[in-house]
């Protein structure tokens, strides 16, 4: 209710799009960062035309709807994100930002711009105080995104209101604040003015060297007499008596849910949107024409196919690093692999938080990302929840499939963007490097413990954690061929050894997360290891057959790939009463849905139920036992 003109103003005005194709290349991206108004957001869409029948908005916040609580991508047409967390809407439009820019400089010729669009943000007070809008927003204004438009609605109200007011918690200066960022700042613009809302947006459109913050004052909940400007009207139903009353108090007559048919003549976009789409589509036929290739490439890197001449190039790569089975850390792997795919996949765009030269995620084709220009590498500075966020909105927008770096244990900050990534079921790769103790001095601030396995708990999402170059460069490649979900790589500082590949590396093997590496005839015991524990499990298998005791060793990289797998393929990796033992340099408890309880003595995990300690790697695993020394015991003891 108190963002509606603001709404009328920018939907009826100056948003570009088509209802009637809602993935239309070159239309305006529209985000609602402070989703808890997904109302706002549906009711524009069944106006302008979307394919979103008053029948859904009867069902909002229903079981099987088109329209829950929080907008979420892929449920309605139209909806571009999910939003929900505060900041990160804003932070997902400055990824959008990010790539139509790129996109344009790669793209458009000298009379033929086929990227040339708009990204707008509607935000609120909870979006301002959220961290990751400082982290997402000061990028945008280095970076100069003059097509990004933000519209804040300054209401003073936040859901504590009802106990006090929110200026005791909240007096920032927002003008000054997003001015100190390089914005351009347009305030104390009456948000219930439609046309003053709308010359403030024509007055952005002309900004193109800054990105532009709006700040509109409003009233929440206008029209009710009674709960307007309170916070009782945030997130709870005005109740039937005041419904009546603001019904009375705007002057609407109608029965609820109807809506008369000027309202819809005066809203519905679809004509207009194609009008404008066949505009395009004749600049794109010209362009075409003129630069066929580019055209082909344009096409296929927004639909998100990866080229032709991929699968022989990954192949090839996965062959090669097979053939030279180096004794290498597999951050250093990831960088390999990196330098060996992004030749053929010219969409993958890198970056990293601040430690590019330690998570390697450079190769020597990046090329910085600055105000100008084009670019393939964002340097986000110390800013992982931001950096992941941004990566939505990358992907989002269409034409790349970002990757961003940071070490494992920051993947803490960065969380709740890969759980929307998650959620909303896209192509992003983070790669986190330093993966456990293994690190060694810097001690147990940095040390990863339980991040590997709280990683694994987020649904949908794949965390691969590869033992050497192979599992490496196959964790890289499934990484970009999955395109219904996020990935996380879990990397090594120290250097593991290589292990025994076939000629083609063992690829469909490793694929499924978790295979036989070296079996023994008549193994009593199956030993499971990851990452650089899998030498450990390796060293003990030689041990323990030198005492006559067989073991089977399966490497597994990536659980969460392992458990799709059937069970059949599960049964044959890890037979049905046969003990086994786990060993990960981290929390135990996760791996006993694989072993059993822990009074089952039938199997053991050898790992690490406390934090580190600051010393040499080598003297760490020793120190807590995770050696294959104490492997070859444990198996022992479930004999």
């Amino acid at each position: 209710m108190g963002m509606a003109e603001i709404a009328v103003a920018l939907w009826t005005k100056h948003l570009r799009h088509n209802p009637a194709d809602p993935k239309w290349a070159d239309r305006d991206r529209f985000v609602l960062s402070n989703g808890h108004g997904s109302m706002l957001l549906y009711a524009a869409l069944h106006l302008s035309g979307y394919d979103l029948p008053m029948e859904e908005l009867r069902h909002f916040r229903q079981l099987h709807s088109k329209t829950p609580g929080h907008p979420e991508y892929g449920m309605a047409p139209g909806v571009e994100t999910t939003t929900g967390p505060l900041g990160q809407g804003i932070s997902n439009a400055v990824g959008m930002a990010i790539a139509e820019r790129l996109m344009a400089a790669e793209f458009n010729r000298p009379g033929l711009e086929i990227v040339d669009h708009q990204t707008y943000a509607f935000l609120g007070d909870g979006c301002m105080m959220e961290g990751i809008s400082h982290e997402a927003c000061a990028l945008a204004g280095t970076l100069g995104l003059g097509k990004l438009i933000a519209l804040y609605d300054d209401n003073g109200i936040s859901i504590d209101s009802e106990k006090g007011s929110m200026r005791s918690w909240y007096s920032d200066d927002v003008p000054k604040r997003f001015a100190a960022y390089g914005w351009q700042v347009i305030a104390n613009v009456d948000g219930h003015d439609v046309a003053a809302v709308s010359r403030a947006i024509a007055k952005a459109k002309r900004e193109t060297a800054r990105p532009t913050l709006i700040c509109c004052k409003t009233t929440i909940g206008k029209g009710s007499p009674a709960k307007a400007n309170t916070g009782g009207v945030h997130g709870a139903p005005l109740g039937d008596k005041e419904i009546a009353a603001t019904r009375e108090a705007i002057g609407w007559p109608h029965a609820p849910f109807h809506m008369p048919a000027e309202v819809y003549a005066g809203w519905n976009t679809r004509r207009k949107g194609s009008r404008r789409q066949a505009e395009w589509k004749k600049l794109f036929a010209s362009y075409s024409a003129q630069h066929p290739e580019l055209a082909r490439e344009f096409t296929r890197r927004m639909v998100g196919d990866l080229p032709q001449a991929w699968p022989s190039q990954r192949d090839a790569c996965i062959a090669q690093v097979a053939a030279k089975a180096e004794n290498i850390a597999s951050r250093k792997a990831s960088q390999n692999a990196i330098e060996g795919f992004s030749p053929t996949l010219p969409e993958l765009l890198g970056g990293s938080a601040d430690l590019a030269g330690s998570n390697l995620t450079m190769w020597s084709g990046s090329k910085p990302v600055g105000r100008e220009g084009g670019g393939n590498y964002l340097f986000y500075g110390v800013r992982e929840f931001g950096m992941a966020a941004i990566m939505t909105g990358l992907e989002l927008h269409g034409g790349f499939i970002p990757y961003g770096g940071t070490f494992l244990t920051f993947s803490d900050y960065a969380r709740n963007a890969l759980r929307m990534a998650a959620l909303m079921k896209i192509r992003t790769i983070y790669v986190f490097t330093h993966d456990s103790i293994g690190l060694g001095e810097d001690g147990p601030t940095h040390q990863s413990v339980e991040h590997a396995a709280s990683l694994r708990m987020i649904p949908q999402l794949d965390v691969w954690r590869p033992a050497d170059g192979v599992e490496t460069a196959v964790a890289w490649a499934a990484s970009i061929e999955r395109a219904d979900g996020p990935s996380a790589l879990l990397l090594s500082r120290q250097n593991l050894p290589p292990q025994q590949h076939a000629a083609d590396g063992d690829a469909a093997l490793v694929r499924r997360g978790g295979y036989i590496l070296s079996d023994a005839p008549g193994a009593r015991v199956v030993i499971l290891a990851t990452g650089s524990e899998v030498q450990l499990a390796m060293a003990a298998q030689t041990a323990l057959a030198a005492e006559g005791i067989a073991v089977r060793v399966v490497s597994m990289p990536s659980t969460t790939v392992f458990d799709r797998q059937d069970a059949a393929y599960r049964a044959s990796v890890m037979p049905v009463g046969v003990p086994r033992v786990a060993i990960e340099a981290g929390v135990t408890d996760f791996w006993r849905k694989y072993v059993g309880a822990v009074d089952d003595r039938r199997g053991a995990v050898i790992g690490l139920d406390r934090y580190g300690e600051s010393a040499p790697a080598g003297e760490l695993f020793k120190f807590f036992g995770i050696t294959a020394d104490n492997l070859s015991k444990a198996v022992k003891s479930v004999l």
